[in-house]
């Protein structure tokens, strides 16, 4: 998508919106503020936003996973982030079954949220005929999941395994997709496949620990390629 379209950010603490709110500014956008769900689906009925950054746990009984549900049903076009220091792998999961790839945890860096604003962003402008290195079958993968297209999304990651097989990301991925078809024994063999490459890599060890020990306080972990991280800042 252009980057045009104005971004909603919907959380109860006043200083968490200011915080993003900020970062949004680099986009040269319209920013909109929601202090509840309600408030949320009300400010999307006023205006075509292109962006919600969306806490999970809001105030009053309409939760951010009832809102990322109605936008769903509304607005499938909208691109939600989801926001969490709360979020359990049942929240998680189900947030995933609605097209929600994107999460970022409290507490959280400006410059962290406006890396991952843009990365939503431009993934509607990959081009998926020409598609031919690993990070844009990841971004692909990744946009499939938000048009809630899982096997495009599974076909996506393996062909960036294909290409290189030497990253863990893109099996703490795939293993994340299994998690959201109920797979739990393949989900696991995939985060365990991460781990072989890179032991150190910390989203797949903090998914497999709570698959093997059940503790579900703790969210799906997406995770960022490390060896991307090391190439942007060569």
């Amino acid at each position: 998508m252009a980057r045009t379209k104005p971004i909603l950010i919907v959380d109860d603490e006043k200083n968490i919106r200011l915080t993003v709110a900020k970062a949004m500014e680099t986009f040269g956008v319209d920013i909109g503020e929601a202090g509840s769900g309600e408030e949320a689906l009300s400010r999307i009925e006023e205006k075509d936003y292109g962006v919600i950054i969306l806490d999970l746990k809001l105030p009053g009984g309409m939760d951010g996973i009832e809102v990322l549900r109605q936008v769903r049903e509304t607005r499938p076009d909208i691109h939600v982030i989801m926001i969490s220091a709360y979020g359990t792998v049942e929240s998680a999961v189900e947030a995933m079954k609605l097209g929600a790839v994107d999460f970022i945890q409290k507490p959280f860096a400006a410059a962290e949220i406006r890396e991952l604003v843009a990365k939503v962003m431009d993934r509607d402008l990959l081009d998926e005929k020409k598609a031919a290195d690993y990070a844009t079958y990841i971004e692909l993968s990744k946009r499939s999941i938000g048009q809630r297209l899982f096997d495009a999304a599974v076909e996506h990651v393996r062909r960036a395994v294909s290409l290189d097989p030497t990253r863990p990301e893109a099996f703490n991925l795939l293993g994340v997709l299994m998690e959201v078809r109920h797979h739990q024994p393949e989900a696991q063999e995939q985060y365990r496949a991460a781990l072989a490459l890179d032991p150190t890599y910390e989203p797949a060890r903090k998914n497999l620990n709570r698959l093997i020990h059940r503790k579900w306080d703790v969210g799906l972990a997406l995770g960022v390629d490390p060896k991307a991280k090391k190439e942007e800042g060569a």
